[in-house]
């Protein structure tokens, strides 16, 4: 999948390009299966930022080049644990607030509705990272490798967060105690994918399912993502009155007008995002 750099450079780690109201994220460092270092992670929580902001994005889409599409983080480059580096208490845990967590909390937080396109391999951090898009696809030839227990490390980027909510607890214990290789069809039936697909028609499946999220009610879809990913954190009551301010503030929108008035018309609507 190809993109523009979104600096100038001969080796840009992140690759950014606008198709349709769609931005289109890639990670690029197909050399090392993407491995994330300290410069990716900073730009890529950069542009989920800016995607919220921006009216012309409606979609984003995540990606990698090459094989990969994340092998975590690069732990010779720095941007991981920091092995053989000398530390003080609390070194660590600054680390990874400042750094992955923030990462996948950027995905999580984003306002437009992100989808991932996981073309190939996975592992360490890139899991959670794929599995805090909104939807994610799955080509069949990748694979989800949780593999923190295998370096004695515990889980990070909010695996150990994600995963319960998505499997339940016993099958978040099975992935991270084992840190066994998922294959894509094993991915789908536990429920971690939305879809897996053939290799070949990952982009063109991502590009198709992007541009539905593209065309739909923008405000509408943030405030439903506000909603679900905090539904499992709140009591009835709450859950409740978090709807119904939702809607309060969606009723304000143009597309909910349009939503409304093209029912009464009887016709499809066209939302603007606005």
């Amino acid at each position: 999948m190809n993109g523009v750099p979104v600096s100038d450079g001969t080796a840009v780690p992140v690759l950014r390009r606008m198709e349709d109201g769609v931005c289109w994220i890639t990670l690029n460092r197909p050399e090392a299966l993407n491995a994330v270092t300290a410069e990716m992670r900073e730009t890529l929580i950069g542009l989920l930022e800016s995607a919220s902001a921006a009216p012309e994005v409606r979609a984003v889409v995540l990606t990698g080049a090459g094989r990969g599409f994340c092998a975590g983080a690069d732990l010779r480059a720095g941007a991981g644990a920091g092995a053989g580096a000398e530390r003080v208490a609390g070194d660590v845990a600054r680390m990874l607030r400042r750094g992955v967590q923030r990462m996948v909390a950027a995905v999580l937080d984003c306002e437009k509705p992100v989808l991932a396109a996981v073309n190939g391999a996975t592992a360490g951090v890139g899991v959670p990272l794929a599995l805090a898009c909104d939807l994610v696809l799955m080509a069949d030839t990748a694979a989800l490798v949780p593999a923190f227990v295998r370096r004695g490390l515990v889980p990070d980027g909010g695996a150990a967060y994600l995963l319960p909510r998505l499997v339940g607890p016993q099958r978040a214990k099975e992935l991270l105690f084992l840190g066994d290789s998922l294959t894509a069809a094993d991915a789908e039936r536990l429920g971690l994918v939305n879809r897996v697909v053939p290799a070949a028609e990952l982009e063109k499946t991502a590009r198709e399912w992007a541009a539905r999220l593209a065309s739909g009610p923008t405000r509408s879809l943030a405030l439903t993502k506000q909603l679900l990913n905090a539904a499992l954190e709140s009591d009835r009551a709450s859950a409740f009155a978090a709807e119904a301010t939702a809607q309060e503030a969606n009723m304000t929108t143009a597309d909910a007008a349009e939503g409304l008035r093209a029912f009464a018309e009887r016709r499809p609507p066209h939302f603007t995002g606005r």
